[in-house]
């Protein structure tokens, strides 16, 4: 890993932390959602599950330490407000940060950033849509439009526990030289990304989320390969 901090604080990096509004019940079978999140104006902790007094209604798949916070860029959001023509609110995503000035998609694997005095989190996977967000967003085809634009946003794990509030500081602590990012490995990802992540992992210089399992199957299958035993 690459340990040379680069202070993005210098550039104006910042965020805006939400957490859910209300519960409402699904139309597609799942039961509830907490996708409807709202920005924090007051301090707010942030422990290993996440943004805390916000709930995540399917931690089989959106949820857990490995995906404790999802972080959705200005920049991002900026580009669909202009394609929906549409305001996007920081929230409408069921993200819990609203950054800007730092990657979100194009956040690298494995990154860190800290925010505030003591929060450090690490960038682990990209976020991918489902029906929920569809039913969410209102948008003809939204899994396929936002599956295709590739701005998908991160998830990140809690390393350290910490409060913020809103406009706290982003500085990225480290950027592994791997370079892969979540933005990548969602949208083009190869058998050559595959095994440089498992052999980080492997080697304990990195570690994956347990969702990874399913992406290195797909990416593998299609291609004809396998990991090594």
């Amino acid at each position: 890993m690459n340990h040379d901090r680069t202070d993005t604080a210098r550039h104006g990096a910042r965020h805006l932390p939400c957490r859910v509004h209300q519960l409402a019940a699904t139309k597609t079978g799942f039961g509830v959602t907490a996708i409807d999140k709202r920005p924090v104006p007051e301090p707010v902790d942030i422990r290993t599950f996440g943004v805390f007094g916000d709930i995540q209604g399917d931690r089989e798949h959106h949820g857990g330490p490995d995906q404790a916070v999802y972080a959705y860029s200005q920049e991002d959001a900026d580009f669909w407000s202009r394609e929906l023509n549409r305001e996007i609110p920081p929230g409408l995503f069921g993200e819990n940060l609203r950054t800007q000035g730092v990657e979100t998609t194009g956040a690298v694997i494995g990154q860190r950033w800290r925010i505030g005095k003591d929060l450090l989190l690490e960038v682990t996977s990209p976020r991918v849509p489902c029906a929920t967000f569809a039913e969410r967003m209102e948008e003809p085809q939204w899994v396929r439009r936002f599956t295709e634009a590739g701005r998908v946003g991160t998830y990140l794990r809690v390393l350290r526990k910490g409060r913020v509030r809103a406009g706290d500081r982003i500085a990225v602590e480290s950027t592994p030289a791997h370079g892969i990012t979540v933005g990548k490995f969602f949208s083009h990802p190869t058998v050559a990304d595959v095994h440089t992540l498992q052999a980080l992992h492997d080697a304990g210089e990195l570690t994956l989320s347990a969702h990874y399992g399913k992406y290195f199957e797909r990416v593998l299958q299609q291609a004809g390969r396998q990991l090594p035993a």
